[in-house]
């Protein structure tokens, strides 16, 4: 059985987004399951989406090496332009998804280490790549969530990375031995079945830091796992960015590309954008119709965790049925979790027979 997810309830609709607030779904009555959402009805009775469309309702993706000062760009460019800033997605995405106090142990998580990967990266067990699908699924998540939010309310996201980049450590790890040649078939195969059925961001900003560089400052991190990744990784990272990723995307997207310095100009950067004309790619072609079914998708996260399975043998990711069995249960046994949200009275929950 092919590793995938699994928690059940992974929330649909808006139910991650920060805007200094959770958005929120309108409810129908009491039940916490039973909300009103988007569907066919709401099309067909007037509800459309390119109205709400404005100057920057957009889709920024901005890239970079390790350690390469994008998240602070991108925070700072969402701010001056209104827009919704989404920091990377991480390995413990999903626990946000389902607001989860704390983070869920890494079996519920990928059963993978970041960790780990950056410590012992040729790990006899297929972490490196169990790492990488599950980041892979993370961040096809949260573009989803990006693109949920930009559909529904016409405002514009900035997000660090995206599936479309993801690429970049796939390259890297397949060139230092970190993974199979296996591995790397499979992954392109589950991009290339996946990531079209999304549309690319509007405008990919690259922040372009040496290799050098940002192995300098990763030694000056406080975390000690990072202190020790290798130059080389760092180098197959940022050669896979600049000869085979902005190419690529250069068709499709808008590329802003400055250094660490001229990235700091948030005004020189944010004028930049203003400038753009983005008159290239998919979303020239997107209309109500089209973008009524995108958002039935990207409202959808079982169907867009399921693009991202395939019924292929891999040791890295597969586990067993009885594996997959015994955990699943082990799941179903946490606090809150036996039932659906809202139903479990072991944390809480009230007037559970009023639902």
């Amino acid at each position: 059985m092919a590793l995938r997810l699994i928690r059940l309830g992974i929330p649909s609709g808006s139910a991650v987004f920060k805007a200094g607030t959770l958005a929120q779904t309108s409810g129908v009555h009491t039940s916490a399951v039973r909300n009103l959402r988007y569907g066919w009805w709401a099309y067909v009775l007037g509800e459309r989406t390119t109205p709400r469309f404005k100057q920057h309702s957009n889709i920024i993706s901005v890239e970079g090496n390790l350690a390469s000062g994008k998240g602070a760009l991108a925070e700072k460019l969402a701010d001056k332009l209104g827009m919704l800033y989404m920091p990377e997605a991480d390995t413990f995405y999903l626990d946000k998804m389902t607001g989860e106090k704390v983070p869920l142990p890494e079996i519920y998580n990928g059963m993978a280490s970041l960790e780990k990967f950056y410590t012992d990266p040729k790990a006899a067990d297929g972490n490196s790549y169990r790492l990488q699908m599950w980041m892979y699924l993370m961040r096809m998540l949260q573009y989803s969530d990006a693109l949920e939010h930009l559909i529904t309310t016409g405002q514009g996201v900035i997000l660090e990375r995206s599936p479309y980049s993801d690429m970049v450590f796939v390259e890297a790890m397949y060139k230092q031995g970190y993974i199979r040649k296996q591995c790397l078939d499979h992954y392109n195969e589950i991009k290339g079945i996946s990531i079209c059925e999304f549309l690319p961001p509007h405008i990919v900003i690259y922040v372009d830091q040496a290799a050098e560089e940002v192995e300098q400052k990763l030694k000056q991190s406080d975390k000690s796992y990072l202190h020790n990744v290798p130059l080389a990784y760092l180098k197959a990272i940022e050669d896979s960015y600049k000869k085979k990723f902005l190419p690529q995307i250069g068709a499709t997207s808008e590329v802003l590309v400055y250094d660490t310095v001229q990235a700091q100009d948030i005004e020189r950067v944010a004028e930049d954008v203003e400038y753009l004309k983005c008159d290239k790619g998919p979303w020239l072609l997107e209309d109500d119709v089209t973008l009524h079914h995108l958002r039935m998708l990207v409202e959808d996260k079982h169907m867009v965790a399921n693009l991202t399975i395939i019924p292929k043998f891999l040791p890295e990711i597969t586990i067993g049925a009885h594996e997959y069995d015994e955990n699943y249960y082990k799941f179903k046994s946490l606090p809150g979790k036996k039932y659906a949200q809202g139903y479990n009275a072991d944390i809480g929950d009230k007037n559970i027979w009023l639902k």
